[in-house]
């Protein structure tokens, strides 16, 4: 039993040492924001449940976590409901009254909820967040403020396959005779997506593989797909084992998240509420985010548990 004692160890070691890497990174991020101060005491105590949501991927579970996780050390009472679905059924959820809110990120508001057409898309961050809040606004909802991280859609391939076939950028698939393109179901109708690489990069020698979100490194490592759809935090990035392919037209977006609530909720709930969720976001880095994927997806640690170390790390639990 000695080695199970070995692996519980190094297992706790791992652990800290994710918690204090990612404190750092996290730390060294400057806001200009008066609200992401972290308010004191127990704010929440006696204001009503708030009933948040998530999407259906990694990093989605982390945020949900992570905000849920903020509050509740602040006194509020919150009640989770994960793994909802695409950015259109939580989107839903969210203007039906399901949930009170979720975190968004700003493009995809722009592009697949609000409509915005290619040739009004966003040409910079704080743009995507001014149109994306000005829609929810409009609708509702308050837009709070925005990560440092930009987490967009990207296409990654094998190294061996990008260096064989002159790969760098996204425009450099047209090459190609013909490709096997593995993404999310709903990617086949998002500009951000298959719509905006035919349109803008003329790929119509693609051949959409459709892969439920988490699959695509698997069958890139199997050779059942030569592109994946891919998100820029993921932890599976790290270490080179793949070729993000760049994005020259930009296409995908600027994709800093923030918290969509309903107004509603931020009147009800106080500024601490919303300082709470603020200084969550503060801290969270493109460095801190591909740390927190990785243990989950890599390291098969339980998402709420990551979430809690980098919390505890920051000072925000």
């Amino acid at each position: 039993m000695k080695w199970m004692r070995v692996r519980t160890l190094a297992s706790v070691v791992i652990a800290l040492v994710l918690a204090a890497a990612v404190a750092a990174c996290g730390s060294s991020d400057k806001n200009d924001s008066s609200t992401s101060s972290v308010p004191s005491g127990q704010p929440g105590k006696g204001k009503p449940a708030v009933t948040l949501g998530d999407k259906n991927f990694t990093e989605q579970y982390i945020l949900g976590e992570l905000y849920k996780q903020a509050l509740e050390a602040k006194g509020f009472t919150v009640k989770l409901k994960g793994n909802i679905g695409s950015s259109e059924i939580i989107d839903k959820a969210l203007t039906s009254g399901k949930i009170d809110m979720y975190p968004e990120y700003m493009d995809v508001i722009n592009a697949v909820i609000a409509g915005v057409k290619d040739k009004d898309r966003a040409k910079s961050a704080d743009e995507a967040y001014t149109k994306a809040k000005a829609f929810e606004e409009k609708r509702g909802f308050a837009v709070l403020d925005k990560t440092p991280f930009f987490n967009a859609d990207a296409n990654a391939v094998k190294p061996e396959f990008a260096q064989k076939h002159g790969l760098r950028s996204t425009a450099d698939l047209k090459k190609l005779k013909s490709f096997k393109f593995g993404a999310p179901p709903e990617n086949k109708t998002r500009f951000q997506g298959v719509v905006g690489m035919k349109e803008v990069y003329g790929l119509n020698n693609l051949e959409f593989k459709p892969l439920a979100i988490g699959l695509q490194y698997k069958a890139l490592d199997q050779g059942q797909i030569d592109v994946a759809a891919v998100f820029t935090t993921d932890g599976q990035l790290q270490g080179g084992k793949y070729t993000v392919l760049t994005d020259p037209e930009g296409i995908f977006g600027y994709q800093n998240v923030a918290p969509v609530v309903s107004k509603k909720v931020v009147s009800a709930q106080g500024p601490a509420f919303s300082q709470t969720l603020n200084a969550v976001s503060a801290k969270l880095t493109v460095e801190a985010m591909r740390k927190m994927n990785a243990a989950v997806d890599l390291d098969k640690q339980d998402p709420g548990k990551v979430a809690g170390q980098f919390l505890t790390a920051n000072g925000l639990k």
